[in-house]
Formats: C-alpha cells, sequence, structure tokens
C-alpha cells in the first residue's frame, strides 16, 4: 500500500478526517441537525475534543456552528451519519457563534459547552488556555 493510500481508507477503529466533515448528523428522532464543518483536536494529546457542526446557511455558507463535545456522537452505520441524544430545542440553546466569529477555545468556553450537554469533567491536562 503506498503512503498516500493510508489517509484515504478507513479500518473499523479508524476513520480519514476529511470522511468526517460533511457526514450528517441527526439526534434520535431522525431529524437532521446539520454536518459536522470540522473538528477541534487538542495539540497535545491528539484527542479529538469536539465536532463543529455546521446547521443553516446556503452551500456550508453562513449559519450557525455548534461545538459538540466528541462524545456526545455515535455513529449509526444504518443512517450513514453520527446520532446525538438531544432535540432541537437544546440544540438551539447551546453555545454556538456564527461564520466568522470563532471564540475563544479556553477553559471557560470548553466549561460552558461541556456543561450544557451534561459533561461537567473539563479534561485534566487538555492544551485549552
Amino acid at each position: 500500500m503506498a503512503d498516500n493510500d493510508i489517509a484515504m481508507n478507513e479500518t473499523d477503529r479508524l476513520i480519514a478526517s476529511d470522511k468526517v466533515e460533511g457526514t450528517i448528523v441527526y439526534n434520535r428522532q431522525g431529524e437532521r441537525l446539520g454536518t459536522i464543518h470540522n473538528f477541534m483536536v487538542d495539540k497535545q494529546s491528539g484527542e479529538v475534543n469536539y465536532a463543529v457542526l455546521a446547521s443553516g446557511g446556503l452551500f456550508g455558507m453562513g449559519g450557525e456552528y455548534y461545538p459538540l463535545p466528541w462524545k456526545v456522537l455515535d455513529y449509526d452505520t444504518s443512517q450513514g451519519g453520527y446520532v446525538v441524544d438531544l432535540d432541537k430545542d437544546v440544540l438551539e440553546g447551546a453555545p454556538h457563534y456564527q461564520s466568522g466569529e470563532e471564540p475563544t477555545f479556553d477553559r471557560d468556553y470548553d466549561r460552558e459547552i461541556q456543561g450544557h450537554y451534561g459533561l461537567d469533567d473539563v479534561r485534566s491536562g487538555s492544551a485549552l488556555a
């Protein structure tokens, strides 16, 4: 296998980042909430902290962005997308930002996001300042 093939393939445990971006996110009721815009990786631990959900907008432009803790996402092979256990009202009240207004991903913002989803365990040793 050539070196450039590694980034394009997926295994039973790993997936390339370009295959995650654009993946649809549904809630448990099957409603489409948006798509994965990108994800935020801790530079020191290498862990994915957030998947940023893009919702609204047209052709990926505009709209709102919701950082979702990676651990709230489950991949559902039957739907070909990620599923989160929340309804649209909970998502609409979640920390989010508009295009061009990216927040500072610091400990306070992390606490706000984690707390909103009932995950009040801010990661120790995280690169968040």
